[in-house]
């Protein structure tokens, strides 16, 4: 199934909105948060109790090859690895280039 995201403009608004996943039945495994600047997407991760798209979604091989990535595509390669194509990637790291966090709800 394709993954769900609800791009909103900070902190407070990411909380806010996995909140609200949570309030209609996502657990906190279901639900990862994005930024451009990993140390706020760590920060919301840690605030909310929920997940960074991390070596588990991506795989080995793909977190080693983001040490050599720019921001960019490391952005890129972790969307695609929940479910996002190419295009979608491509459209949600333009929203994270302008400081919005990405709350990406997924089934499992």
């Amino acid at each position: 199934m394709k993954p769900s995201t609800k791009i909103v403009e900070n902190g407070i608004q990411a909380l806010e909105a996995v909140k609200e996943l949570h309030n209609v039945g996502y657990t906190m495994e279901d639900i990862y948060v994005l930024a451009h600047h990993e140390d706020v997407t760590h920060k919301v991760a840690v605030m909310a109790n929920v997940n960074e798209i991390g070596v588990k979604e991506e795989g080995v091989l793909h977190s080693l090859a983001n040490l050599v990535r720019s921001r960019g595509d490391e952005m890129r390669s972790k969307l695609q690895a929940i479910g996002y194509s190419e295009t979608e990637a491509g459209h949600l790291e333009e929203e994270l280039d302008k400081g919005h966090i990405l709350v990406i709800s997924v089934s499992k």
